[in-house]
């Protein structure tokens, strides 16, 4: 099965000591976060977790864990962008994270570790030209170090029209422009672009639609084949094709504050939690509280071990 560490929050970035304790411990205690006195006890062995699946804009704090953790599968996707303070207030130094990204590579490999360039926000300091003329650079430098870059245009989900409230969707030619561009760009580096739940119109363009998060993307990171029930297929919508993976994460504790982030409420919100963060605790935020109902995950191996992969 598919552990992913990074749907709801950073957990590399802030969480680094609690997720290595975990992994120590050898289980994690995930809330409902519609239902928070239902709570999940995940196994984090190895023997049923086959891939751990990391989101995050700053890999720097697991690179020092890395040691730890080769007994299991992993998948890293790095956000970086060009943004600036004023939209990422505490992402830190782009220059390091890409840096960091080219150490994670040597250590996971280039068929484990991808870019994200996302979410695209278009508006008067963020041109069509300005995203092409710093995608070029910037793809410039991983050069070698991933084979895949994600990218996707913003979404005004309630969160972001609320902690945004001047961002817009990115208009139908514009992103076309961009998407086609980028294309040509990656392909000058051995990158394919793969659009995330933006549907196939970059297809005809040479972009790989068939999603993100998929056996195409993880079976060559792990090295063999995976034999995934129906159900942790996503059946979200048609755009979405990726792998549904237990998250442990929780929604409200990601401290980049990113602006345009739909898994953060609000600042207040989030710094809350994080004061009730214990690195000891089974749960990310927060300890076992009186009425809790704490039941077993179902886990089990995906590996199909008929079919290793020739690679």
């Amino acid at each position: 099965m598919i552990i992913n560490t990074g749907m709801r929050t950073d957990i590399p970035a802030f969480y680094s000591q609690w997720l290595m304790n975990r992994i120590r411990d050898g289980y994690v205690l995930v809330r409902n976060p519609y239902n928070p006195t239902q709570v999940t006890r995940y196994s984090l062995s190895p023997e049923v977790v086959d891939l751990l699946l990391f989101c995050t804009k700053n890999p720097g704090p697991m690179i020092t864990h890395m040691d730890e953790l080769k007994e299991y599968g992993q998948y890293w996707y790095v956000t970086i962008t060009p943004y600036g303070k004023d939209i990422e207030p505490n992402v830190p130094d782009k220059h390091k994270v890409m840096e960091d990204f080219k150490k994670l590579s040597d250590i996971v490999g280039v068929d484990a570790i991808g870019w994200r360039y996302d979410p695209i926000l278009v508006d008067q300091a963020h041109s069509v030209d300005w995203h092409i003329s710093e995608f070029k650079r910037m793809a410039g430098i991983l050069s070698g170090y991933t084979k895949t870059c994600v990218i996707s245009f913003i979404d005004i989900y309630k969160k972001v029209e609320r902690n945004y409230p001047e961002a817009r969707e990115v208009f139908k030619k514009d992103s076309l422009e961009i998407g086609k561009a980028f294309i040509e760009i990656a392909k000058q580096h051995d990158i394919t672009i793969r659009p995330c739940a933006e549907g196939n119109d970059l297809e005809a363009y040479g972009a790989d639609c068939s999603g993100c998060m998929t056996l195409k993307v993880f079976e060559p990171a792990l090295g063999a084949s995976l034999d995934v029930p129906k159900r942790s297929k996503n059946q979200r919508n048609g755009k979405c094709h990726c792998l549904l993976g237990a998250d442990i994460g929780a929604y409200d504790t990601c401290g980049h504050l990113c602006r345009y982030c739909y898994a953060n409420s609000n600042t207040v919100l989030v710094k809350e939690n994080m004061r009730k963060h214990d690195p000891k605790s089974p749960f990310l935020t927060g300890n076992v509280q009186a009425g809790d109902n704490i039941h077993e995950a179902d886990q089990k191996s995906w590996l199909d071990m008929q079919m290793r992969m020739d690679i």
